[in-house]
């Protein structure tokens, strides 16, 4: 069983992905965590985003042991993921391995942008996660400066909407709804509550007839 959860960015999308794979017992992978991992690496060893090659080559040895989950969830790296995820070749170069992780047994729990429409077009689940942009400023700015980031919440909305339009609007693999996804929209939801609805989403339609 392959289920796959798509969405905007602090939208809670991540949370509710990892919480299905546990309800359901399914492995879980954070394919946005690739991107920004890519993304860091390439900060990291000054390769420029307009070097679609030297991308591709940075993401084809991506070691995702090598990386602090707190480096990952900085704004810098935000912003680099959705420059790295805009490059075809580092699209190519990751898609293979979201695949098979996605292609084992007895199935697997992948969240991202492109994961019900491009990914896994065959998921037996997709569901699609979203929230005003305003509210998830609001909760990425309480998240970064948890971690001790100082961004302003104007900089930070500016650059959801910015990241928003830059993940819809590139060419390969863009950020899309599925037609055949749920949508749950958690503007006004806590997180429990949105992960009981996407659970609940996610029964309706296992228990459709074949």
């Amino acid at each position: 069983m392959i289920i796959a959860i798509d969405g905007t960015l602090a939208s809670g999308k991540g949370t509710i992905a990892r919480r299905i794979a546990a309800w359901f017992g399914l492995p879980y992978m954070d394919t946005g965590r690739l991107y920004r991992a890519t993304g860091v690496a390439a900060l990291k060893q000054q390769v420029a985003f307009d070097d679609a090659a030297a991308l591709a080559s940075v993401a084809s040895r991506l070691d995702l042991n090598d990386f602090e989950e707190a480096e990952l969830r900085t704004a810098e790296a935000g912003v680099a993921a959705s420059k790295v995820a805009a490059v075809p070749e580092v699209r190519a170069a990751l898609l293979d391995l979201q695949r098979a992780f996605a292609n084992q047994a007895p199935g697997a729990v992948l969240d991202g942008r492109d994961i019900g429409t491009v990914v896994c077009p065959h998921a037996d689940v997709k569901l699609w996660i979203d929230a005003d942009l305003e509210v998830r400023a609001e909760r990425r700015h309480r998240e970064l400066h948890g971690l001790g980031d100082t961004i302003s919440l104007a900089d930070l909305t500016q650059q959801l909407r910015d990241r928003d339009a830059r993940d819809a609007g590139r060419k390969d693999a863009p950020m899309k709804r599925a037609a055949d996804s749920v949508l749950i929209d958690t503007t006004d939801l806590t997180i429990d509550a949105a992960v009981d609805k996407a659970r609940a989403a996610v029964d309706e339609i296992l228990a459709r007839p074949e």
